[in-house]
């Protein structure tokens, strides 16, 4: 499922300010990211979430490539596709040798976590202007919400700049910041973010009475914002991607064919880059394609390019994409037990091209 990128994330903080997608605008506009809620899980289990599913749904929406968070986040912060904001992998080739944590903005696959902000700035290895800026810029008061241990990391200066951030340890402090921000006068955008049914789709599996019982709670969020909304406010939820239960996996670090002629391997298990040796890319993919089979699709840099996997493409950005791309299919995945060993382990993952990672909702409240 190639990314509909007219109609994805990146479209949702603009048409939120200036309509779109289905959306009139409002003096004051709140959008809460449920990270992991995907639209085949919601519609799966909406008992669970019986006010959501009384909600009016402008989406589905398509995530973009890779269906990863960071990927996402910086999709939705700067209004760009993948391929025009560079951030291309849960883990991304940033220079030769050096492999970022793009959640983290950390070394990648090290035991000490050695912090990259500094060596590469987020405001420079993502330059774009985010739209919280170019709100703020025409007079709207841009409030962001998420955990305090956000409020400086390397995907909020790269993704989120802009906004006043005020930290948020709960459900209760959340709701409370979000319609406090949305009843000052003037041109509102309030951004809320909150992680923890992802984070249990990624321990206990999507779809798992845990995973149920956490989205239950989720409704009750969306329930008690909505219900005190002032009279000229609106209120989205939408989500970063969807997740899969993965039972069928490939090790990268111990079959031969999948180590052969690989310079570099990044991503994360649903959506690799592998980056071959010099004069090694074509027999990198076909070695791939022949051990994956149809567990994935492994395709080179140039037709995940041409086929619009990343979106319009900025030139500085080609060589942080892979000279082999995959996606998995079904519920199959490329694991590092070694170099990842707890991302390896996970029940629920995504990052590739499948509806259920793809869709998200766009439910919307006013």
């Amino acid at each position: 499922m190639i990314p509909d990128y007219d109609r994805s994330l990146a479209q949702v903080l603009p048409a939120l300010l200036d309509g779109g997608l289905s959306i009139e605008p409002a003096r004051a506009a709140a959008l809460l990211l449920v990270d992991g809620l995907g639209s085949e899980l919601l519609a799966a289990h909406a008992a669970d979430a019986p006010f959501l599913a009384t909600l009016t749904d402008a989406g589905p929406l398509t995530v973009g490539f890779p269906s990863s968070t960071a990927i996402s986040i910086a999709s939705l912060g700067t209004g760009l596709p993948p391929g025009g904001h560079g951030l291309l992998g849960t883990s991304m080739l940033v220079s030769d040798g050096v492999v970022m944590d793009t959640l983290h903005w950390t070394e990648h696959g090290t035991q000490k976590k050695v912090d990259l902000r500094e060596p590469f700035p987020p405001e420079s290895l993502q330059p774009a202007g985010t739209v919280f800026e170019r709100a703020a810029a025409a007079g709207v008061e841009v409030t962001v919400l998420s955990p305090p241990k956000f409020e400086r990391s390397g995907l909020t200066r790269a993704a989120l700049r802009g906004g006043r951030y005020l930290g948020a340890f709960a459900f209760g402090d959340l709701a409370a910041g979000m319609l406090a921000g949305l009843a000052e006068p003037g041109r509102r955008l309030v951004y809320g973010y909150h992680s923890d049914l992802d984070t249990l789709g990624h321990v206990y599996g999507p779809g798992s009475p845990q995973w149920r019982l956490q989205l239950a709670q989720v409704d009750r969020l969306v329930e008690s914002i909505a219900t005190r909304l002032p009279p000229d406010a609106l209120l989205a939820v939408t989500g970063d991607h969807g997740m899969v239960t993965m039972d069928h996996t490939f090790d990268a670090e111990s079959d031969p064919n999948l180590l052969a002629g690989v310079r570099v391997l990044s991503g994360d298990p649903r959506g690799r880059h592998v980056h071959a040796e010099p004069g090694a890319a074509t027999d990198v993919l076909s070695a791939w394609r022949d051990v994956l089979g149809d567990a994935a699709w492994a395709v080179s840099r140039e037709q995940a390019v041409d086929e619009g996997w990343f979106g319009p493409l900025s030139s500085r950005y080609a060589d942080r994409i892979g000279d082999v791309v995959v996606a998995a299919l079904g519920t199959a995945g490329v694991i590092r037990p070694r170099a990842e060993p707890l991302l390896s382990g996970l029940i629920g993952q995504h990052g590739s091209l499948t509806s259920a990672e793809q869709l998200v909702p766009l439910l919307v409240v006013r």
